[in-house]
């Protein structure tokens, strides 16, 4: 039997009549794709313009499944407390809803293609990839979050779509994700050098 698309999955989520949603209740779901799955709605949370302190809560749970993608698990696992954590679903409707018209317009032209990066050395190259991503992601580094949280999120939705074509933008979005982390962490570095100069002089 072919799972239902994506798309098809968030819309039901999205028009559920209740305030809240469990983590377990997600991943339920979405099935055998739950790994992908909530990789993609995290990412795609983290990605949008959140309050300081925000992306430490969505990132976590990037943090704690990105890295079984590294060992190879064919099914998600995450503590029962966080499992059984509820999120609330009208913070997520909105922009649940305001993707699903672009998703499905994406979802009409993908399909499996370059198989070689989701292999076994493919697939545990995306997840240190995102594992690294959602490190950075639960640091409170304002606007630091929407590259690396789109990061993720394209990653994980080749992952679901078997894309490579998607695959390769995901790894392209990483490579610019590191470019404007490595340029940001240069700044600062260099403004704390020279704050401690002017503080050291007579």
């Amino acid at each position: 039997m072919i799972p239902p698309p994506l798309s098809a999955v968030l819309l039901d989520i999205a028009s559920r009549d209740q305030p809240t949603i469990t983590l377990g209740e997600l991943m339920r779901a979405f099935g055998g794709r739950a790994i992908g799955a909530v990789l993609f709605v995290f990412g795609l949370i983290c990605s949008l313009p959140l309050p300081p302190g925000a992306t430490s809560v969505f990132g976590l749970p990037l943090l704690l499944l990105a890295p079984q993608l590294i060992i190879g698990a064919s099914a998600p696992w995450l503590p029962s407390g966080i499992k059984a954590h509820p999120l609330s679903l009208d913070d997520v409707r909105g922009p649940l809803m305001q993707v699903l018209p672009w998703l499905r317009r994406i979802e009409a032209v993908s399909k499996p293609r370059l198989s070689f990066l989701f292999g076994a050395v493919g697939e545990r190259l995306i997840g240190v990839i995102c594992t690294l991503l959602a490190v950075v992601l639960i640091l409170p580094i304002p606007f630091g979050n929407m590259l690396p949280g789109l990061t993720v999120t394209v990653l994980a939705f080749s992952l679901i779509q078997r894309d490579g074509l998607i695959g390769l933008v995901g790894l392209a979005l990483a490579a610019a994700s590191a470019t404007v982390l490595a340029a940001a962490a240069h700044i600062v570095v260099s403004l704390v050098t020279s704050a401690f100069t002017a503080l050291s002089l007579p």
